[in-house]
């Protein structure tokens, strides 16, 4: 069962914006009429607008800044952002920016999204980046993440990967770091991501089949 409104954040590099878009894409493919707003006023080179022809191409309205994927550096919402929120017929996706500082951007919209109280708040986790390597530092972002929001999580997408050169054995090793942040947060893990060729090759419950639709920054900057 889907909440109406699904929340995705997490520590920067995590891979949320990947998760948010194939989260949006699975959602349409149920049938569900989906709109994506992407909140991510941390980092305007990485944004969800990268892949807007893919999500144009199923039929998911794209809502972002209008300075998304361009020279300008400005970090300005909006306004349509709210749209998603308040109408009722649509299942929304919102991808917020990485750590404390991104999360402040949802501040805004949490009020209306606490009334209707159809949400599911995703905390996406990645062990193989630095300051996530142990669920300890993991859940003390986690906790940053939500002060700044002011909501907190309601479970964990374990989306361990190290770009293209992840193997099935990098997935498997994660899945205790994934449940030791779970049991530290009091939430469950919903979902662990592992690209589509991987999805029939392992023995995981609920299992999140992705394609790369945006490149990792982390990984451009290597």
């Amino acid at each position: 069962m889907h909440k109406r409104v699904s929340i995705f954040a997490g520590h920067y590099g995590s891979g949320k914006t990947n998760i948010a878009i194939n989260y949006a894409l699975m959602l349409k493919s149920e049938g569900k009429r989906t709109e994506i707003a992407d909140l991510d006023i941390v980092n305007p080179y990485f944004r969800t607008k990268d892949s807007e022809q893919v999500l144009k191409a199923h039929g998911i309205r794209l809502i972002s800044s209008e300075f998304a994927s361009s020279n300008v550096d400005l970090p300005s919402l909006p306004a349509e952002a709210y749209s998603v929120i308040d109408d009722k017929s649509c299942y929304a996706v919102l991808d917020v920016g990485g750590d404390d500082r991104g999360a402040l951007a949802l501040g805004r919209y949490i009020p209306a999204i606490a009334e209707e109280n159809d949400y599911e708040m995703f905390f996406v986790i990645n062990m193989y980046r630095p300051l996530t390597r142990d669920a300890e530092s993991t859940v003390e972002i986690m906790r940053e993440i939500e002060q700044a929001a002011h909501m907190r999580f309601t479970s964990v997408i374990n989306n361990s990967n190290l770009g293209d050169q992840t193997t099935a054995d990098d997935i498997l090793s994660s899945l205790d770091y994934a449940q030791s942040v779970g049991r530290m947060a009091g939430i469950p893990v919903k979902y662990t991501s592992v690209l589509e060729k991987f999805a029939d090759k392992l023995d995981i419950d609920n299992i999140l089949p992705i394609r790369i639709y945006v490149n990792q920054s982390w990984q451009r900057e290597k």
